[in-house]
Parts: C-alpha cells; sequence; structure tokens
C-alpha cells in the first residue's frame, strides 16, 4: 500500500517534471507542482531526478520529431501543389526555394548519418577485437 505522502511526492514530482521539460522557470514549476523553490532546487541537485527530467525532454524531442516526420509528406504535397502552373509566380520560386532548400539539408543529414554509422561500426569492431585479445 502506498502511503498518502509518498503519493503526494509523487505527483508533484511529476508535475515538476512535466512542468520543468515543458520550459517553465522555476518558479512557475515550484507553483505548478505546489512546492517552495527550495525544494526545486533540492530535487535539481539530486542526479536521478535531473537524469528523468532528462528523460521527458528526450521523450518529448521524440514525440514532436514523429509528429513532424508525419507531416512532411503532406508538406511537400502542398510544395509540390504550389510550383503547379495554376499559382503565382512567386509562390512557385518560393515553392521551389524551399524544395531545393530543404532537399540539399535532408541530403546532407542523411548522408552524415550514414557516415557515423559507419564510424560507430568500425569502433565497435575494434572493441570487440580489443576485448578478444
Amino acid at each position: 500500500m502506498i502511503k498518502k505522502s509518498h503519493s503526494r511526492h509523487f505527483a508533484s514530482d511529476e508535475t515538476l517534471l512535466m512542468a520543468l521539460a515543458c520550459g517553465s522557470t522555476i518558479d512557475a514549476a515550484a507553483h505548478k507542482a505546489g512546492l517552495s523553490k527550495r525544494t526545486v532546487y533540492r530535487r535539481l541537485d539530486d542526479h536521478a531526478f535531473r537524469k528523468k527530467l532528462q528523460s521527458y525532454r528526450n521523450d518529448m524531442v521524440t514525440r514532436a520529431t514523429g509528429m513532424i516526420t508525419a507531416g512532411s509528406m503532406e508538406a511537400v504535397k502542398t510544395l509540390l501543389s504550389l510550383m503547379g502552373t495554376g499559382n503565382a509566380a512567386a509562390a512557385r520560386l518560393g515553392a521551389a526555394r524551399s524544395i531545393l532548400e530543404l532537399g540539399l539539408k535532408l541530403r546532407q543529414a542523411t548522408e552524415l548519418e550514414e557516415r557515423m554509422t559507419v564510424i560507430e561500426e568500425r569502433l565497435q569492431r575494434q572493441d570487440d577485437m580489443k576485448a578478444m585479445r
């Protein structure tokens, strides 16, 4: 059975973590969680709490990235439709520039990721070879 004080502590930590992960100031996060600023600073001094806060932030970035990825195809379709001959020249030019710029950035990011994967694999093989000796 969970004691009431423990469940309140857990609830306030969850509220505090969410507020901080969303970018609230110490004052605002403390207020939302019903805690004093001093308590918030004590929590932030705790390694396990900071690690959990980082995990919350990472999760939020991962979810946001997923949402952006999901909308990417629709955005590309919109840009392609703006390039159609029935649109004003300025709209077509803007869409064309956006597609070229974004395409270049995406290609560069993909190439960089592939190169990093090769490097990481080589380093892992070297570590495995050293461990076998």
